[in-house]
């Protein structure tokens, strides 16, 4: 006899627990090795999860909208069908009996379409959110398919391979009706009763009164902020000028050239000139690292934030970089990134500055050695080299370090040299 445990995966370093997003397998299911059978949100992104192992999904021990702790088992995966009630027996005689009642809580929104089976997972898969096979997202970057224009033909919309290939031409139309009846189902269920137990958004509106519990998300940047206090820093800030900058923005806006990429690739070229405002400590010693990865903070619509990487910033064009940033943002904001994505950054952006905020502090992130917070350029009168008065552009911006490993003369250093180059010489950013 062969019953194996399907265990909530740690996905990223900082994950401690995960919440079930949807089951891509049901119980009785035949599952394959290395094939994926649930999609988990971590704290940052959703990720399929392949079992090691193979034969038939037995027993559901955690239902989709739950959590579980990482290294907890959510399934049973049985050997062989005849395995199956030995498995579930087992559940039972592990008190784990209770998710299986609640697994059938779905079955009244599945049973206008009449299918138990699908119903049994207990999928709460959320109609906006996009669910990709790891072949499917490994084929759509090459083909260079955008994912969020598709329609999935897979279990609750889930885009797969043969998705990919219709796109873009490589499936014959014969396939298409096999793509179109896929979603019927997910419509027929009325998924619109699905996310009323999630009702995050609606609760989010601030009812007085009422304690909104924090997403995955907001609880892995509690941790990290808590982490933070740890750690001894203190800060720089610096006026630049960024006529010169502005100008070369509006003369490349066009060819789809951001700010934020323009002010990434300014700061990882002067990094550099600077490693160890690129570097991080540990109890080892100081952390040089090999590459320039710049974290960016984006804020996400649902609460809390995430900081999508540019990796090799300095070594990548501006046209790259920018394309690179949008892609990242829009699969940010989908959950889609992968943990490399949001968890390799040397040295993080912080731009308040398009809100109108004139100058803030950042936190240090856990695990970086320095975060730059970048405030609005405004026009200021500011006396001229020649004696006379002038109006300028100007921004200011802070530097927050680990004291550890970075003293003050390196961060103005930086500060400095960064300022040269957007003042002097921003052409330099687009060669």
């Amino acid at each position: 006899m062969s019953i194996n445990e399907v265990f909530m995966p740690a996905l990223s370093s900082t994950m401690t627990e995960g919440k079930i997003v949807s089951w891509v397998k049901s119980p009785g299911d035949k599952v394959e090795k290395g094939e994926t059978v649930v999609v988990v949100e971590s704290d940052k992104a959703d990720m399929d999860v392949e079992t090691f192992y193979e034969g038939y999904l037995a027993h559901i021990i955690v239902p989709a909208g739950e959590t579980a702790p990482v290294g907890a088992a959510i399934a049973y995966i049985a050997e062989t069908e005849a395995e199956i009630a030995t498995a579930q027996s087992l559940a039972n005689a592990d008190g784990a009996a209770a998710p299986s009642t609640p697994a059938p809580i779905p079955v009244p929104v599945a049973a206008i379409a009449a299918p138990a089976t699908p119903s049994q997972n207990g999928s709460n898969h959320e109609p906006g959110r996009v669910v990709v096979s790891p072949r499917a997202r490994k084929l759509a970057k090459e083909l260079k398919v955008d994912l969020n224009t598709l329609t999935g033909s897979g279990p609750y919309g889930r885009i797969v391979a043969e998705d990919i290939e219709v796109a873009v031409g490589k499936v014959q139309p014969v396939t298409t009706p096999v793509v179109t009846p896929a979603p019927t189902p997910v419509a027929a269920p009325a998924p619109v009763a699905a996310p009323a137990p999630v009702a995050t958004p609606v609760v989010s509106s601030a009812v007085p009164g009422q304690v909104v519990p924090f997403t995955t998300l907001q609880n892995a940047v509690v941790r990290g902020m808590v982490a933070s206090l740890s750690v001894p820093v203190f800060r720089v800030s610096y006026t630049i000028s960024t006529d010169g900058l502005d100008k070369l923005y509006k003369q490349i806006k066009s060819k789809g050239v951001t700010m934020t990429a323009l002010l990434a690739k300014a700061v990882a070229i002067t990094l550099q000139k600077h490693p160890i405002l690129n570097a991080s400590y540990s109890d080892q010693g100081i952390v040089n690292h090999p590459n320039i990865n710049v974290s960016v903070a984006v804020a996400m619509d649902d609460g809390g934030l995430i900081t999508p990487v540019l990796q090799n910033a300095d070594a990548v064009d501006i046209y790259s970089l920018s394309r690179n940033w949008k892609s990242l943002v829009e699969r940010a904001r989908a959950k889609q990134l992968q943990p490399v994505e949001y968890n390799s950054g040397t040295f993080t952006l912080s731009n308040l500055g398009m809100f109108g905020v004139d100058t803030f502090d950042a936190i240090l992130p856990p695990g970086q050695g320095s975060i730059l917070a970048i405030g609005a350029s405004r026009p200021q009168v500011v006396a001229t080299p020649d004696g006379l008065f002038g109006v300028r552009q100007q921004m200011q911006v802070t530097i927050t370090c680990d004291h550890r490993i970075i003293y003050g003369a390196d961060a103005a250093g930086f500060l400095q040299d960064l300022a040269k180059l957007i003042e002097t010489n921003p052409q330099s950013l687009t060669m």
